[in-house]
């Protein structure tokens, strides 16, 4: 009977869990694009720590697309229903923001994604289809196919955001290297104009000193 009580209440903690984060689904053309919009912090990092209880982990951040940091190790934990919090050592794309004590807090509605195919972007449900099937093996054959099919869906979309966020990278240092040219050209063509204008002034009083001895 005890048992029973326990798996309902295990059911119904599940279900408020599974619920209470309501996001908007992800367009696969511009969840990047958006993610940086919408984030301080952009990287490409590995979990090194991490302890499940607390909802506490710490990443290594390999390559930086946004943000400024101070240091290449950042401590995150899960804030909120909607946080994710990585609870095995691997690579990531996260997209997040800042919290308190400068932690971070990845949101299971940002685009952030672990290269380990259980966690991160569009987690899904086993159809209910599948379930119905009364061959033990075969139901089991469908369920491994689905899970291998999304295994795959989620390195294609890994891949798919680091090219995107490292050309990302390539636009904005080349769109700051052509600031700082057009700055640097500017800041030449100013030279030149005060250099004119002050070898014009010399040479009016030039002449005028030039005049005035004549005249005496």
């Amino acid at each position: 009977m005890k048992l029973k009580y326990i798996l309902v209440l295990v059911f119904i903690c599940f279900y408020n869990y599974s619920f209470s984060c309501e996001c908007r689904p992800l367009n696969k053309e511009t969840m990047v694009t958006e993610g940086l919009k919408n984030s301080d912090l952009v990287f490409f990092g590995e979990v090194i720590k991490f302890n499940s209880t607390k909802g506490t982990y710490t990443f290594k951040i390999i390559e930086l697309f946004k943000g400024k940091i101070n240091s290449k190790i950042i401590n995150g934990k899960a804030y909120t229903s909607c946080s994710i919090s990585p609870n095995t050592k691997g690579l990531w794309i996260v997209f997040t923001n800042f919290k308190e004590n400068n932690t971070i807090d990845i949101s299971d509605c940002s685009p952030s994604i672990g290269l380990d195919s259980n966690q991160g972007l569009l987690l899904p449900r086993i159809p209910e289809k599948y379930f119905s099937i009364k061959d033990q093996e075969m139901r089991s054959l469908k369920i491994n196919i689905f899970a291998l099919e999304y295994e795959k869906q989620n390195l294609i979309y890994w891949i798919r955001q680091l090219e995107q966020l490292r050309a990302y990278k390539t636009s904005q240092i080349i769109a700051l290297k052509k600031e700082e040219t057009e700055l640097k050209i500017k800041t030449y063509r100013s030279y030149i104009v005060i250099s004119l204008i002050a070898n014009i002034i010399l040479f009016l009083i030039l002449i005028f000193v030039l005049l005035k001895r004549k005249k005496q």
